[in-house]
């Protein structure tokens, strides 16, 4: 079954060369995802044959741990291929870095240099952008053409966004990497690069955007995937991607109202205690509007990020068995792309060692942006969430590289979700205000699973999707812009925080009541950070045969 795996995984990087590269385990792999349909129906066909043969071997055969990795694969080889069958790359335009060309700005600044191979390496995979963003070009052209249109604010996004990093050569975030050693001639090869191919391959594909894109692009109150050919189905696949799950639109529709409204008697009570009300639009005006709340500046908001982090860093090994080694930096998310950006993110670490994990924080007009969600936002991303759990399934080396690496966003945001109110129970926020915070990013989580599915299945415009938002939770308007164009962008992605977080909640309580005094928060921790990120069916499986051996 390992070998298998390793077989599925080498696939993954031919077909996405780019992963191994910023993962660390091949940094001097060449090129750029061949996007062109041709290339594509051949993915496809490969990943069919491994999903095949995966289905064909009989999991009676096999130890728990080969049964655990069969599933994975099945499950990701799936996801692969629905994906494809979206096609969602002749619709996806937008400034965030799901879109292609800002996912190009996002990611290869993260490449690591270190060795002159690996700067030829990267100078080669420079000088292929052309190449991709001509294909790219062409999938949105088939996309107009087969009435796959994209959103025409986003696509102005895209065009303004293209305009703001062309316009700033100095601070261009190709430039980033420091020449490697060895390499006196990488910094000028570069620099003529960047000047003569990379920028105008951008500038071209902005015209594109702009000349033969915007004017085809879906109005504001078309936004969801359900007014393209197929939007249903293309729905469907994207929810059961992020999910896992085969739970329907109307049903995850209803999941989010309902948390929604049980999250009214927390903000009374904690409301009651910060504001001395317990109406619920006071305490949402007070968080939106008290200037108490609102940070001074960019470093305000970055550092206290850091030592919220550092909290969690001396807290964790009360409640995790396992701490993992990889170091954690907090960064501004970069100016070209922060209009557009979410208010925080995070890049995990390299294998090598050469990047540590990355947690970005938005500080895009910082002044308009909530103190009170600084700290929760950090615990998501970095510890106890994101940062602990990826780099934990990183080092997971009695593993195969699949189980370590499998990108399965129900498992890893639901994870991160999760972490958000173990932070609670940690002792990690400073006060109340910052438990307002875990409150309103809470109501932003299942405030997605409504909009979401709002956009996507049940037709609403832009404004609808904003003006729920406003009403049902305190986030900052600048907040629920970039957060509505997000899920407009991404759908079904914001469908996998909460998903993935009632389901967790429910095992552990399920563990709980099974064992009684024998529960042991750090072994259950450990047993679900200790086999990688895994589809919430499979997880299930493992959490049960786990409690069944612990009886």
């Amino acid at each position: 079954m390992a070998t298998l795996a390793d077989e599925f995984v080498d696939l993954l990087f031919e077909i996405e060369p780019l992963h191994p590269v910023l993962l660390g385990i091949d940094p001097t792999r060449t090129g750029l995802r061949d996007v062109s349909e041709a290339a594509e129906r051949e993915h496809r066909a490969a990943l069919e044959r491994v999903l095949d043969r995966a289905q064909a071997i009989d999991p009676a055969g096999l130890d728990e741990q080969d049964r655990v990795t069969r599933e994975v694969l099945i499950s990701q080889a799936r996801s692969q291929i629905e994906q494809l069958d979206t096609r969602i790359t002749e619709f996806t335009i937008s400034d965030l870095f799901v879109a292609p060309a800002p996912s190009l700005l996002t990611l290869l600044p993260m490449v690591s240099v270190g060795t002159a191979e690996q700067g030829r390496a990267h100078l080669d995979r420079l000088a292929t952008i052309p190449k991709y963003l001509e294909q790219v070009a062409e999938r949105h052209r088939a996309g107009v053409a087969a009435g796959r249109t994209p959103v025409a604010h986003l696509v102005q996004a895209g065009i303004d966004h293209l305009d703001r990093y062309l316009a700033d050569p100095a601070n261009d975030p190709l430039l980033r990497q420091p020449a490697p050693a060895g390499d006196d001639d990488f910094t000028s090869r570069r620099e003529t690069l960047l000047a003569d191919v990379v920028r105008p391959a951008f500038a071209a594909y902005r015209d594109v955007l702009r000349d033969e894109l915007l004017g085809h692009g879906r109005p504001e109150d078309r936004p969801g995937v359900c007014h393209l050919p197929d939007g249903e189905e293309i729905y469907s696949a994207m929810v059961r991607i992020h999910t896992t799950t085969d739970r329907g639109a109307d049903e995850l529709h209803a999941t989010g109202l309902d948390c929604i409204a049980r999250l009214a008697e927390e903000y009374a009570e904690i409301g009651g205690r910060v504001f001395g009300t317990t109406d619920l639009e006071e305490i949402f005006s007070r968080l939106r509007t008290d200037p108490a709340l609102r940070w001074n500046d960019a470093d305000e908001l970055l550092n206290t990020a850091r030592a919220a982090i550092e909290r969690a860093e001396q807290e964790a090994p009360k409640w995790f068995g396992r701490i993992p080694p990889q170091p954690w930096v907090v960064e501004p998310v970069p100016a070209a792309e922060a209009p557009g950006a979410a208010a925080a993110y995070y890049l995990q670490p390299s294998t090598d060692g050469s990047r540590p994990g990355t947690y970005f924080a938005n500080t895009y007009k910082v002044t308009e942006r909530f103190r009170h969600t600084a700290e929760v936002t950090a615990f998501h991303e970095v510890i106890p969430g994101h940062h602990l759990q990826l780099s934990t399934a990183l080092n997971l080396t009695e593993l195969p590289l699949l189980r370590r690496i499998s990108d399965v966003n129900a498992y890893s945001e639901g994870w991160g979700l999760y972490t958000e109110r173990l932070a609670q129970e940690m002792g990690l926020y400073s006060d109340d205000i910052a438990l307002l915070g875990m409150l309103s990013m809470d109501s932003m989580r299942a405030g997605r699973l409504v909009v979401d599915t709002g956009l996507h299945a049940k037709g609403w415009s832009r404004q609808q999707a904003i003006d729920f938002l406003e009403r049902n939770t305190p986030m900052s308007m600048v907040e629920i812009v970039a957060e509505v164009d997000r899920y407009i962008a991404f759908p079904g992605q914001a469908l996998s925080y909460m998903v993935g977080r009632l389901g967790i909640q429910r095992l552990r309580a399920e563990a709980e009541r099974a064992l009684g005094e024998r529960f042991d928060i750090k072994a259950f921790h450990d047993l679900v950070l200790g086999g990688g990120a895994l589809p919430l069916n499979v997880l299930e499986d493992v959490v049960r045969t786990w409690v069944g051996q612990h009886r």
